[in-house]
């Protein structure tokens, strides 16, 4: 094992405090967004049913293919600012969301529900049940990569409190746990077994499906979460215990992720995109607004990036597949579910 060499190696001194992967929206760049909304809503386009030709982003194009490059080689995530969203409709929002991302990739279904336009707020889903889907509770989420190329957010409402949105180069990491312990650094290559939550794809029977933390394929780094996946999966049949070495290097990583990270203060009508096989990101606990309209609530699209770089293939094939259970129809809701 040997340290990995790429420019999504950051660290929190290089990049906290600047807005360096911050893109900000000017008034041209709004005015044809919303252009573009006012046309797929005016023929009648579902969600589903709107592609990069039926949005036409002349302006704002450019910037997006620099962030497409930023986020393939550069530091692995970029958030653009200023899209808005106040007094419009759930349509409107979602519509621009989507129609943005076109230029940047392809959703798929991100659970068992086929949703391709996912909603991140409090449902009560608790990421301690074994099919727990963390990004439907309150609860605080270690760092993590999502079962995708791309990971896209738009922010509608902020909580009460807390839900602070953190980044960290997942290069940097394995690069500081192969300085400080490579023992640990090598545990986390070993293929764990993580859970499905219930969401098994077509033509797969086992409630589990397994992938190592710290993956290289023809030169490139990889990484999947050291996180609740693996420890609920732990209850499942015919799964192994971990050994202390790989609950040691499991509590290391989320430590030393935390330790590399920044925040990221999100603002209602961001819009982060970050790269999964870079980047980890978390979110602490929050309190919620009492009211139903205030309440803190995100939209999330998983996507696909043609040839973002080589994979070994647990973990192509996991995101070619995607999580499409039979029987279950790709949708856009346009309200939580």
């Amino acid at each position: 094992m040997r340290p990995i060499e790429e420019s999504g190696c950051w660290f929190p001194h290089e990049i906290a405090g600047t807005d360096a992967w911050l893109y900000r929206l000017d008034d041209d760049e709004i005015a044809e967004i919303l252009k573009a909304v006012d046309g797929v809503e005016g023929r009648g386009l579902g969600i589903l049913d709107i592609g990069r030709e039926d949005f036409p982003l002349p302006a704002l194009a450019p910037a997006l293919a620099d962030i497409a490059a930023e986020l393939k080689d550069g530091r692995g995530f970029a958030v653009i600012r200023g899209l808005p969203i106040a007094g419009r409709s759930n349509y409107q929002n979602a519509a621009a969301f989507w129609g943005i991302s076109t230029y940047l990739g392809r959703a798929f279904s991100q659970n068992g529900a086929g949703h391709l336009l996912g909603h991140v707020c409090d449902l009560g889903s608790s990421v301690e049940s074994v099919n727990g889907r963390g990004y439907r509770s309150a609860e605080g989420l270690g760092f993590h990569a999502d079962g995708c190329d791309v990971t896209a957010l738009l922010v509608l409402r902020l909580a009460k409190s807390g839900g602070q949105h953190r980044m960290c180069s997942s290069i940097a990491l394995y690069n500081e746990m192969l300085r400080r312990r490579p023992e640990l650094a090598e545990a986390l290559t070993y293929h764990f077994y993580r859970t499905r939550r219930g969401e098994l794809p077509k033509g797969i029977s086992k409630p589990w499906f397994r992938q190592p933390v710290f993956s290289v394929k023809d030169g490139y780094f990889a990484v999947r979460g050291a996180s609740t996946t693996i420890m609920r999966a732990a209850s499942l049949p015919g799964v192994p215990p971990l050994t202390d070495d790989q609950r040691e290097a499991v509590t290391f990583y989320q430590a030393l992720a935390n330790e590399l990270a920044i925040d990221v203060d999100f603002e209602p009508g961001d819009i982060e995109y970050a790269q999964s096989h870079v980047t980890l990101h978390s979110r602490t606990a929050f309190e919620d607004w009492d009211q139903p309209e205030r309440k803190r609530h995100l939209l999330r699209l998983w996507m696909r990036v043609d040839g973002i770089r080589p994979l070994i293939p647990e973990i192509a094939d996991e995101i070619s597949r995607g999580i499409t259970v039979a029987g279950v129809a790709p949708s856009a809701p346009l309200e939580p579910v």
